[in-house]
Protein backbone atom coordinates (compact mmCIF):
# COMPACT_ATOMS: atom_id res chain seq x y z
CA UNK A 1 0.00 0.00 0.00
CA UNK A 2 1.81 3.32 -1.41
CA UNK A 3 2.62 5.87 1.45
CA UNK A 4 2.15 9.55 0.70
CA UNK A 5 5.66 10.92 2.41
CA UNK A 6 6.93 13.90 4.02
CA UNK A 7 3.52 14.94 5.96
CA UNK A 8 4.71 14.94 9.67
CA UNK A 9 2.24 14.15 12.55
CA UNK A 10 1.06 11.23 13.89
CA UNK A 11 -0.96 10.00 10.76
CA UNK A 12 0.04 7.90 8.17
CA UNK A 13 -1.62 8.72 4.29
CA UNK A 14 -1.87 5.85 2.27
CA UNK A 15 -3.66 4.23 -0.56
CA UNK A 16 -4.78 0.82 -1.54
CA UNK A 17 -3.62 -0.10 -5.07
CA UNK A 18 -7.58 -1.99 -5.50
CA UNK A 19 -9.09 1.71 -4.76
CA UNK A 20 -7.48 3.72 -7.88
CA UNK A 21 -10.98 3.13 -10.42
CA UNK A 22 -12.67 5.00 -7.67
CA UNK A 23 -12.64 8.96 -7.33
CA UNK A 24 -9.37 10.44 -6.21
CA UNK A 25 -9.20 9.93 -2.32
CA UNK A 26 -6.95 9.66 0.93
CA UNK A 27 -6.88 6.85 3.59
CA UNK A 28 -5.56 7.98 7.12
CA UNK A 29 -4.54 5.81 10.06
CA UNK A 30 -3.49 6.02 13.41
CA UNK A 31 -3.25 3.30 15.66
CA UNK A 32 -6.70 1.75 15.19
CA UNK A 33 -8.36 4.88 13.88
CA UNK A 34 -9.00 4.74 10.21
CA UNK A 35 -10.64 7.08 7.60
CA UNK A 36 -11.00 8.04 4.33
CA UNK A 37 -11.49 11.21 2.40
CA UNK A 38 -12.26 12.27 -1.51
CA UNK A 39 -9.83 14.77 -2.45
CA UNK A 40 -11.98 16.40 -4.86
CA UNK A 41 -14.38 17.93 -3.53
CA UNK A 42 -12.30 16.99 -0.37
CA UNK A 43 -15.13 15.06 1.90
CA UNK A 44 -15.13 12.30 4.68
CA UNK A 45 -16.17 9.06 3.08
CA UNK A 46 -15.66 6.97 5.45
CA UNK A 47 -14.24 7.02 9.30
CA UNK A 48 -13.89 4.49 12.01
CA UNK A 49 -12.82 5.75 15.08
CA UNK A 50 -11.95 8.98 14.85
CA UNK A 51 -13.46 11.92 16.96
CA UNK A 52 -14.72 15.03 15.29
CA UNK A 53 -12.79 17.31 16.50
CA UNK A 54 -9.68 15.30 14.92
CA UNK A 55 -11.03 14.64 11.82
CA UNK A 56 -11.24 18.42 11.44
CA UNK A 57 -6.97 18.10 11.91
CA UNK A 58 -7.09 15.64 9.41
CA UNK A 59 -8.86 17.65 6.98
CA UNK A 60 -6.91 20.66 7.38
CA UNK A 61 -3.74 18.59 6.90
CA UNK A 62 -5.02 17.38 3.52
CA UNK A 63 -6.00 20.86 2.53
CA UNK A 64 -2.45 21.98 3.37
CA UNK A 65 -1.04 18.83 1.60
CA UNK A 66 -3.41 18.56 -1.21
CA UNK A 67 -0.50 18.93 -3.99
CA UNK A 68 1.45 16.75 -2.38
CA UNK A 69 -1.42 13.82 -1.85
CA UNK A 70 -2.74 13.99 -5.91
CA UNK A 71 0.94 14.16 -6.96
CA UNK A 72 1.57 10.47 -5.68
CA UNK A 73 -2.00 9.83 -6.42
CA UNK A 74 -1.37 10.11 -10.31
CA UNK A 75 2.18 8.51 -9.63
CA UNK A 76 0.53 5.72 -7.83
CA UNK A 77 -2.73 5.45 -10.39
CA UNK A 78 -1.63 7.16 -13.09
Amino acid sequence: MPRVKDIAGPYRFFFYSFDCGEPKHVHVQREQMLCKFWLEPLDLSSNHGFPASELNAIRKQIRSNLGRILEAWHEHCG
